[in-house]
């Protein structure tokens, strides 16, 4: 693939799929296009003439480009201090949590989310938002599922029996956990950020991106977060840039939001959260 073919491929893929690959790393996002193509048995002009009239073949490089892996309480260690440490001091806070899973793929992050909450603080009505730029994932993770065992292997026996159902050889989450999760189409790179959540879950969504991207988009989450609000991140991600961000490390995969000066008075003598596990 030349110079050529890469921008004209870069410019199709925006104008049919919606995705800025402009935001992505270039010689990695080009090495995997490359890769792709040679796969289908194509060369790359002809590729772009077949995303252009196949759905199906669009439908396919969208789930290749936006790496749709999902899995329920995926990093137990990371959700153990999510239920224990991270949920219960934002609790303390307020009584219902606004919470964003983004890049949420097929819900199974906002899901293990939903069922802790209504674990540890059942019948609260809180809200947990989970959003994708895939329309194709997003219509199983409304359905619930259905998800296979390799997805839930991680769920404690006692969670699988009460909140899924049984669906031929794979399972359903159940209705009563469904309607805890909104799920919305939403592209990271380029629609509005919704301000005022408490928690925000993005993990493994960014290895691919820019430094610019990146950077692009934590300022964005920084703004959407209510002070002292979290971040929960994937388990091999760091932010390096973090206190120039506005965020403080509170242990592995959890970032705080730094308090304002300019914070009401009530607000700045909350009591921060402590950090999740201390000395990691």
């Amino acid at each position: 693939m030349n110079d050529q073919e890469f921008d004209y491929l870069k410019q199709r893929i925006l104008a049919l799929a919606g995705i800025d690959l402009e935001c992505y790393k270039s010689q990695q996002m080009r090495r995997r296009l490359e890769a792709f193509i040679a796969a289908q048995g194509m060369d790359t002009i002809p590729f772009c003439s077949v995303l252009a009239r196949d759905p199906g073949a669009l439908a396919k490089l969208r789930d290749f480009l936006t790496i749709n892996v999902t899995e329920f309480f995926r990093d137990r260690e990371q959700y153990q201090v999510l239920r224990t440490v991270i949920l219960p001091k934002l609790l303390r806070r307020t009584d219902r949590l606004n919470i964003w899973s983004a890049g949420c793929s097929r819900g199974a992050e906002a899901y293990s989310t939903a069922m802790i909450l209504q674990e540890i603080s059942p019948g609260q009505a809180h809200r947990t938002l989970a959003t994708d730029i895939d329309e194709g994932v997003l219509a199983v993770a409304r359905k619930g599922g259905p998800y296979s065992p390799s997805d839930l292997k991680n769920v404690d026996r006692s969670l699988l029996l009460k909140y899924f159902t049984k669906s031929e050889e794979d399972l359903m989450v159940a209705p009563a956990i469904r309607r805890r999760v909104e799920f919305r189409k939403h592209n990271l790179l380029s629609d509005r950020f919704e301000p005022g959540f408490d928690l925000i879950i993005c993990r493994n969504v960014t290895i691919y991106f820019s430094d610019g991207a990146k950077t692009k988009l934590l300022q964005g989450f920084h703004s959407s977060l209510k002070e002292q609000g979290v971040l929960f991140i994937g388990a091999t991600e760091t932010l390096l840039s973090a206190p120039s961000l506005g965020f403080e490390w509170i242990g592995k995969c959890f970032y705080r939001k730094s308090a304002s000066s300019r914070l009401p008075q009530a607000q700045e003598a909350a009591a921060p959260l402590p950090r999740a596990v201390e000395g990691r």
